[in-house]
């Protein structure tokens, strides 16, 4: 009897990978009204940025650590402002389909740590963070494409 070969999963290299693949797909977001504080609460429990939707989770913005610091730095009270006060209108996002590769040159370029990642119609569906692409590098034993 002939032993048989175990198939081999190949393991898809880094560049051919999308955001879609490695994206947090259960993404944290906060309304337009709500308040400075509950923000702040929020991001200390382990999140540095947190999207900002409108109806339909259409992406209107993003609130970071930096953002309420600056807010505060100019004797806001962050009971009293909200989001849409504090927040980075229309920031840089990406697509689904959006390459590995071309994510880590994004990242590195504008030196962000995370972006939303939305649909065509602009709808938040999740977010990548540099530690994602760290683990899909690790995950592919660093395969790139040459």
């Amino acid at each position: 009897m002939k032993k048989k070969k175990k198939a081999k999963v190949k393991v898809k290299d880094f560049d051919s990978m999308t955001v879609s693949q490695v994206m947090e797909k259960d993404v944290q977001f906060v309304p337009l009204k709500m308040k400075g504080e509950l923000i702040a609460a929020l991001l200390t429990e382990g999140f540095g940025a947190v999207p900002v939707v409108e109806k339909g989770r259409k992406l209107a913005g993003i609130v970071s650590e930096h953002d309420l610091l600056v807010a505060i730095d100019d004797r806001h009270q962050l009971s009293t402002v909200t989001a849409r006060d504090i927040m980075t209108a229309n920031p840089y996002s990406v697509r689904p389909e959006t390459a590995l590769g071309t994510m880590v040159h994004v990242l590195r370029a504008s030196d962000l740590v995370r972006v939303p990642v939305v649909n065509a119609k602009g709808k938040l569906v999740g977010i990548i963070a540099r530690r994602d692409l760290l683990r899909a590098y690790l995950a592919t034993g660093g395969k790139r494409q040459l």
